[in-house]
């Protein structure tokens, strides 16, 4: 039995316990109960307080004729538009089974935008989810972009197939570079087909370190040509990451249609502000927790 099969076994033992306990008289929670306005969500093995984290099992807790409910002020004054940013990243390479979960419950009790992680763990990422509004993010001719069109094609598609909703691909960065315009609009436009037609949005990208300013404006102007949904900054595994400068540069470039993604090298609320007033409207961070947590400081 896998990690995965028991959490949802004793989730299900947890909740047959709790329908055989007789209802007792329910309380009214005080206006404006902070802990109680949290999404509903299911979380089989979490090891958090369900008051503090889950609306869902709070509420069957008072239904079952708690009083009161305790939740700390660490959660609940947590600012949710801030996570709603994020998408939650681990892409290293010796990455584990146990740190993909943990990164999947972490997603969970925050609310982060998504999960992000390499696609071999997208059905992992996608049963650890489940019933959750956290998305399944992978990545596609990560980290280089300089895959042929076709393995970046079939990547996406079998991410998808397996419950990507999201699909950050890597520029061809040496393409672009060479002037072979048509080449890189044809290789995004082709991962932007076969995302699309899952279901599954596309962030492109671009690998701002390695481009001047110009070829940033280019590959922006190339992905909107292309169909993608995002432009982002980085994989986070070259020479350098996300800049105000650049972000402010991609906005300008894709307007306000499309969304801009900052990515690699944020690691603080500060950083997170930052690249939100340039312009982006997501954020690719693996220090997401400290991030938000910092906003109930």
């Amino acid at each position: 039995m896998t990690q995965a099969e028991l959490d949802r076994l004793v989730a299900q033992i947890g909740e047959e316990i709790l329908a055989r306990v007789p209802p007792g008289p329910r309380a009214v929670p005080a206006k404006g109960a902070e802990g109680l306005n949290l999404p509903d969500q299911v979380c089989p093995g979490c090891t958090q307080r369900c008051a503090q984290t889950c609306a869902r099992n709070t509420k069957e807790i008072i239904a079952a004729g708690a009083a009161r409910v305790s939740a700390s002020e660490k959660l609940t004054k947590i600012d949710p538009t801030i996570a709603a940013l994020i998408d939650h990243t681990i892409l290293k390479a010796d990455a584990t089974r146990a740190d993909v979960a943990k990164i999947c419950r972490e997603a969970r009790q925050y609310n982060f935008a998504s999960v992000c992680v390499n696609s071999y763990w997208v059905p992992l990422v996608r049963a650890e989810l489940a019933g959750s509004p956290v998305k399944v993010c992978t990545v596609v001719g990560f980290p280089l972009g300089a895959a042929s069109t076709g393995a970046k094609t079939a990547e996406a598609t079998i991410a998808v197939r397996d419950g990507a909703q999201e699909v950050d691909m890597v520029i061809n960065v040496g393409a672009l570079k060479s002037g072979d315009q048509d080449a890189v609009k044809a290789d995004i436009a082709a991962v932007v087909k076969a995302s699309h037609a899952g279901g599954a949005i596309v962030k492109v990208i671009l690998e701002t370190s390695l481009l001047t300013d110009t070829e940033k404006t280019l590959a922006c102007a190339l992905s909107k040509a292309a169909g993608a949904d995002f432009v982002k900054t980085s994989t986070g595994f070259s020479t350098a990451g996300a800049t105000a400068h650049d972000i402010a540069l991609m906005r300008q470039a894709v307007g306000p249609e499309m969304g801009v993604k900052a990515s690699g090298g944020i690691r603080t609320l500060q950083d997170l502000q930052t690249m939100a007033a340039a312009g982006a409207t997501r954020i690719g961070a693996s220090a997401s927790v400290k991030i938000v947590e910092a906003t109930a400081a």
